[in-house]
């Protein structure tokens, strides 16, 4: 049995890393965000942000984990495996700086599909910046509206999570899984 990919999306600082930490808390399967792990890993190398430097580069090495993560996903034993961004972010993250890419990652949007995405809307109350996430509040917003534009447009129905507590949004998503 392959689990259900559960995909959390949103611009920067709404809440997915919490809401995903509070589901693994409960006890259910989370993959966590890979982006973190490749600008940590330029920086080691001295490069401080390799999305902006080299955005392409960036952009390949995050698409190469989030399709390892895809995969990763399926040989876990759950009902549901909850993913912190989707591969369709990488496409819509480089539509957003206006950055030409390759076929192949539009390919790989349509090779490999979840089955249910979560919007999380950008929320001024608890939208933060730090050394990983540099963008403005605007520029967030900016970025949301990429990553919904690039979902929708590949057919997926993004159920947006309302602006409330960690506890009500975790139900709000279990409820929307289990009818």
């Amino acid at each position: 049995m392959i689990p259900q990919r559960i995909v959390l999306i949103g611009g920067p600082g709404t809440g997915k890393t919490t809401l995903l930490n509070a589901l693994k808390s409960m006890g259910y399967h989370c993959l966590e965000e890979v982006s973190r792990q490749v600008t940590l890993a330029a920086q080691q190398e001295g490069i401080e942000q390799l999305f902006l430097t080299e955005p392409l580069l960036f952009s390949d090495k995050l698409l190469e984990s989030r399709i390892a993560q895809y995969f990763e996903a399926a040989k876990i034993k759950a009902n549901f495996v909850f993913i912190d961004r989707g591969i369709p972010d990488v496409s819509a993250y480089m539509d957003f700086i206006g950055q030409n890419y390759p076929e192949r990652f539009k390919k790989a949007n349509t090779n490999y599909v979840y089955d249910r995405v979560f919007a999380l809307p950008v929320w001024e109350e608890i939208y933060e910046t730090d050394n990983e996430r540099y963008e403005s509040l605007e520029e967030a917003q900016k970025i949301q509206e990429e990553l919904l534009n690039t979902y929708t447009g590949l057919g997926y129905d993004c159920v947006e999570v309302p602006k409330t507590s960690v506890e009500n949004r975790v139900n709000f998503i279990l409820q929307q899984l289990n009818p």
